[in-house]
């Protein structure tokens, strides 16, 4: 059933019950997202694609779009929680851009780029979480973590469906881990799919480090907006 709604006064077409990210994006207008992927069920973790649906404020990956539905994407003060969330989650880990093998290619940094972030208003934390070298594979940088659980509800053992990663305690002590034994059974499409289905470096594929050159980066050739309104997945 086709719907008509609203997005920054613009009216739009589209399937009732559609997700607003997808909506929106069909039609030409950006919301970053660092959890959502499209086509996944929706996590609804990071808030960092927070809008204002009929004067509230909600994710919008958790949005089904309805008839006569008005958004404000980029309302000002919307968009200024966006980039907060955005400076809370550089503050809370340790993401030093320039020595991570994640950069150019990190969706947390691109979103920072993309909210007009230059330094965090809030205290930086670096909460310091040990790395888990245990797998023979994958290396955990625990303290790149952002906690979007992405690699928890994605990534499982092709043969059980078991999880390999989890989050194991709460508040300032959650840190994610890692099933070895699972780990050490994956291929290496496998590892490079996980890897790139982090938003951030907390997932590193061990004996590759700095694979590509700047200049040569994910997002070196093309922003993630550019390449959210293409239609590109992970």
């Amino acid at each position: 059933m086709v719907i008509q709604i609203k997005i920054d006064g613009k009216n739009i077409n589209a399937r009732k019950g559609a997700n607003l990210v997808d909506v929106a994006l069909e039609n030409g207008i950006y919301i970053p997202t660092l959890c959502y992927l499209k086509g996944e069920p929706c996590l609804g973790t990071c808030r960092v694609c927070s809008v204002k649906v009929d004067g509230a404020t909600a994710a919008a990956c958790t949005v089904p779009v309805l008839h006569g539905m008005e958004v404000e994407v980029n309302e000002p003060e919307v968009a200024d929680m966006r980039k907060a969330l955005v400076e809370s989650l550089f503050a809370e880990g340790a993401h030093n851009c320039p020595s991570c093998e994640k950069s150019g290619r990190c969706d947390l940094q691109a979103v920072g780029y993309e909210v007009g972030m230059m330094v965090s208003r809030f205290e930086y934390r670096f909460t310091p979480r040990q790395r888990d070298y245990g797998s023979e594979k994958i290396l955990l940088e625990r303290d790149r973590c952002i906690f979007c659980q992405r690699c928890v509800e994605f990534v499982r053992d092709e043969e059980t469906g078991k999880k390999i990663f989890s989050i194991s305690g709460r508040g300032p002590k959650a840190r994610i881990e890692i099933n070895v034994e699972l780990a050490n059974k994956m291929s290496a499409v496998e590892v490079t799919r996980a890897v790139n289905l982090c938003p951030v470096g907390t997932i590193v594929e061990k004996k590759v480090g700095f694979n590509q050159p700047i200049g040569r980066r994910k997002f070196d050739i093309k922003s993630i907006r550019e390449r959210a309104l293409e239609g590109e997945t992970k």
